[in-house]
């Protein structure tokens, strides 16, 4: 493909690193509906700025930098407001879907609106700063309710976002996290990066706040049975489009369901994390590969190999 063109307001960044998104394989299976071809996918990146176009003053050509994965308009009444996530004309690189195409990252270049992109510190290596999409979400669905100190904290799916979200949690100030996943090797990670226990079924003794970042119907029923009353979960997890909801449960027994989508602002506040140590991203990275090899690492999470967690791809 030609490099993207650049318009006034953007800047063309020499792609240094991309990571597999758990989206992205969905799309490779075909799905979700939202990666339909032909499309360049991939939204989880950094690299260097090549070229900028003619309004653009915050960045310049050899800036380290990093880029929002979603494409927001800036205007519209969610965006004045601040909830950018929410914009009523909101794109995702290396999505394409029924209303929009955006080619993604996984290229040499890819172009970007000055608006989305941040400054990298040098000690934050390129094949780190492609999992800060993933940190921004974490530290998102955290604040969308902000647990206190002395919470018990359930955090369902040790994927990437479960995994980070633990270490969000942490760096709050939270001790008492479990993690569920069922598989053992995940569970050791998550212990790894911070949980207190990691444990292969949901506790049902009634926590405070469960996060939920799987995204299937049993394991959110399984957060609705796991909270106590008038307790909190949050839904970050997004795999099936619709579940079952036990109504009864949450209306009398006073949910709350807090839902958490991408993030909205969150990038410095992930890259200072990331920076200081707080976070670290390295042991969730289970290889670093050439893009031309994306092909056949595509396969092997669609397989489920043991063992894989994030592959971020070097153009």
């Amino acid at each position: 493909m030609d490099a993207p063109g650049v318009g006034p307001a953007d800047v063309l960044v020499r792609v240094s690193a991309c990571g597999i998104c758990g989206s992205d394989v969905h799309g490779y299976r075909g799905a979700t509906g939202r990666r339909i071809p032909p499309l360049v996918m991939g939204h989880e990146a950094a690299g260097t700025v090549e070229r900028v176009g003619e309004s653009v003053a915050r960045v310049a050509p050899g800036d380290r930098v990093t880029f929002d994965s979603t494409v927001y308009c800036g205007a519209c009444e969610f965006c004045r407001r601040g909830e950018v996530n929410l914009c009523d004309a909101r794109v995702v690189l290396g999505v394409s879907c029924g209303d929009y195409r955006r080619h993604g990252a996984f290229a040499e270049y890819v172009s970007v609106p000055e608006r989305i992109v941040h400054r990298l510190p040098d000690a934050i290596p390129f094949e780190h700063a492609a999992l800060i999409e993933a940190v921004a979400v974490a530290v998102h669905a955290v604040a969308r309710r902000p647990p206190s100190a002395g919470e018990r904290i359930v955090v369902i799916g040790c994927g990437t976002i479960g995994l980070l979200l633990i270490q969000v949690l942490r760096a709050r100030g939270c001790g008492a996290i479990d993690a569920v996943d069922v598989d053992a090797g995940r569970r050791d990670l998550a212990v790894r990066v911070g949980a207190a226990r990691a444990l292969p079924d949901v506790p049902a003794d009634g926590v405070d706040h469960v996060f939920e970042a799987v995204g299937r119907a049993e394991t959110v029923a399984a957060a609705i049975r796991a909270v106590r009353k008038g307790g909190a979960v949050t839904l970050v997890g997004n795999l099936a489009p619709e579940v079952p909801l036990p109504l009864q449960s949450v209306v009398t027994r006073e949910i709350t369901l807090f839902g958490s989508c991408a993030s909205r602002g969150e990038y410095p506040e992930a890259i200072a994390l990331m920076a200081s140590g707080a976070i670290d991203v390295a042991p969730l990275i289970s290889a670093v590969a050439p893009l031309e090899e994306g092909a056949a690492w595509f396969e092997r999470l669609h397989r489920g190999e043991r063992g894989l967690l994030k592959v971020v791809l070097t153009p």
